[in-house]
């Protein structure tokens, strides 16, 4: 009786109070998930996240690391170091290697894949694609992950309610949940983020503390450089955090920082090495593809036009180049991305407000100037590798690095408003929960009126209908190359190999289909059929596919050379897809 009685106290004032406030926050954030999930639930609409899940089922299906979503620039470089190595890497010879998506995430999926019941083909009556409903559930899943953690690295910086109410206003944050149904790896990377500033928060505790031993010392150094180069195989640009942890190393992890430091640098080259290896045996890159972000959406290298090169003078772009884009650049992201870092969140407002406020404990000072170092340091590297992607699909893309810094800003965010807070000299304990339940609310507003009507359409058309493009896609047998101007959902939702369409209509086109492998259909959509008539179809100068399809569709005039003379007229003008022969008819 005397135990029962300790039990029920517990739970009513002592520590098991927090053990019903963790449930029941728990409880809150699952049915926001399932919520979301049937209210606001889009299929894909990012590239990368169709490229990085139909390179997960080849890898599923014990293919490796080859990619069915071929880009132009990437025929090039392979082709270019197989001449280097007198090796055929011709389309029709062997399967083209992906260079352009890091492995971590892909081999995530493919384990997911491998475990749970995954159906790719679509019905008659579609409204869902379940391959991505599960991709989000697992993304929702390392966001609740982030959650928890953000909780606990707030409770040990400051105290419980500043990590309650991070972990709030990280659930409450709408750019989080549009993230979590991306498919895109961004979930994934802001929890190694998370977890690096937890490694940190232990190493720079155990310096003040002084009661680790050395060895202690090397097995977090060991398993936080493990977790860069992890970090670093899910997104490239996550390694360029090894320079503020080094920093932060030799700075304040004294007198072990030397050691420190050398153990993280060297734990992070043995996990990405073999890796980086790899891409440079196959094209003459350590990066492949994302190498060249830089050179992306220059003056030289405009919009898509790198990627669809056949034979790109790569030499062209430029210092003057890099400096033009890194202005622009930043002064958008200076301008739009940082203040509504985190979806607009009021606590990213707090946080950049209370920078000026000095702490009391030098090592929150530390933390907080390491985070701000690489923010600072994110916005350098997102500025300079911006591309295409991030106009395409503006916020949720795999170019917003800002995003996944949200953790940490969030928690001095709240740590801020709670120094605030008690300047206010609130009496009653109810009027200060009322206060905090309001600044939850007022950050979370974003998220709370999206449930609102009306509601979210989930098929993003145009361009992408998923019905439309594997039925397209299965009039081609599988081991036959499809052309498009979306090869990422050709490979995606079709399942089949298809290139990018490259810049012109005639030799690269021809260079393709003589040199590499026949091109049994073309597929153009919305993303060519709907582009503006004068300033793109009629003076865009990478819009020969554009006009090629006005004259298919309106003059219903084929070039007569044109190897791929039967068109189909079912999804007309919307879509065009041409091929050798009438496949439609069965």
């Amino acid at each position: 009786m005397i135990r029962i009685q300790e039990i029920i106290h517990k739970f009513e004032v002592g520590e098991g109070t927090w053990a019903i406030r963790a449930f029941v926050g728990l409880l809150l954030i699952v049915t926001l998930g399932v919520w979301y999930d049937m209210t606001e639930y889009r299929n894909f609409h990012a590239p990368e996240a169709m490229e990085a899940a139909a390179l997960a089922r080849n890898i599923a299906r014990g293919e490796g690391f080859r990619t069915r979503c071929i880009r132009p620039l990437s025929i090039y470089l392979v082709g270019e170091q197989g001449l280097k190595e007198k090796k055929d890497t011709r389309l029709s010879r062997m399967p083209h290697p992906d260079i352009a998506t890091p492995p971590v995430y892909p081999l995530l999926l493919a384990g997911l894949m491998k475990v749970l019941p995954f159906n790719y083909q679509i019905g008659p009556r579609f409204w869902q694609y379940q391959p991505e409903l599960i991709i989000a559930v697992f993304n929702q899943l390392l966001f609740l992950l982030t959650i928890w953690l953000t909780y606990r690295i707030g409770s040990r910086l400051f105290d419980r309610e500043v990590g309650a109410v991070a972990a709030l206003l990280l659930a409450g944050a709408e750019i989080m949940w549009r993230f979590s149904v991306s498919g895109l790896s961004t979930n994934l990377v802001m929890l190694e983020f998370t977890a690096l500033m937890g490694l940190l928060v232990m190493l720079e505790r155990a310096t003040r503390e002084e009661q680790k031993t050395t060895g202690w010392y090397v097995r977090v150094a060991v398993l936080t450089g493990i977790l860069i180069g992890f970090g670093t195989l899910t997104r490239y640009s996550f390694g360029w955090l090894l320079l503020p942890v080094i920093g932060f190393s030799l700075l304040w992890i004294r007198p072990r920082g030397v050691l420190v430091a050398a153990l993280i640098l060297v734990a992070a080259a043995v996990v990405v090495t073999p890796w980086l290896a790899r891409n440079y045996k196959l094209s003459g890159t350590l990066f492949g593809i994302p190498g060249y972000a830089i050179k992306m959406d220059t003056q030289a290298f405009p919009e898509t036009r790198l990627e669809r090169s056949l034979k790109p003078d790569l030499a062209s772009a430029g210092f003057r180049d890099y400096f033009r884009k890194f202005c622009g650049n930043t002064s958008q992201i200076l301008q739009d991305d940082l203040p509504r870092l985190g979806g607009g969140n009021w606590a990213a407002a707090f946080f950049l407000a209370g920078i000026l406020l000095p702490f009391r404990n030098k090592w929150l000072g530390r933390l907080r100037l390491f985070l701000v170092g690489s923010l600072a340091l994110m916005v350098v590297v997102q500025a300079l590798g911006r591309t295409h992607l991030s106009t395409d699909s503006p916020a949720v893309n795999t170019e917003n690095l800002l995003v996944i810094l949200t953790p940490g800003v969030f928690i001095f965010g709240a740590a801020f408003f709670f120094v605030i807070l008690e300047q206010m000299n609130l009496i009653l304990i109810e009027l200060r929960y009322l206060v905090v339940t309001l600044f939850v609310l007022l950050c979370s507003a974003p998220l709370i009126f999206t449930f609102l009507p009306p509601r979210t359409y989930p098929i993003v058309y145009p361009p992408y209908l998923p019905p439309w493009i594997q039925e397209t896609s299965s009039m081609l047998k599988t081991n036959e190359l499809m052309m498009s101007d979306m090869p990422w959902a050709v490979a995606w939702y079709g399942d089949r190999e298809c290139v990018w369409t490259p810049l012109d209509t005639s030799r690269s086109f021809y260079a393709i289909y003589d040199e590499q492998k026949p091109v049994a259909g073309l597929y153009l959509t919305p993303l060519t059929t709907d582009a503006r008539f004068l300033t793109e179809i009629l003076q865009g100068p990478d819009r020969e596919w554009s006009r090629f399809a006005v004259e298919v569709l309106f003059r219903t005039n084929v070039p007569p050379r044109f190897p791929l003379q039967h068109a189909r007229k079912r999804y007309t003008p919307d879509q065009l897809f041409l091929s050798d022969r009438p496949r439609w008819q069965r």
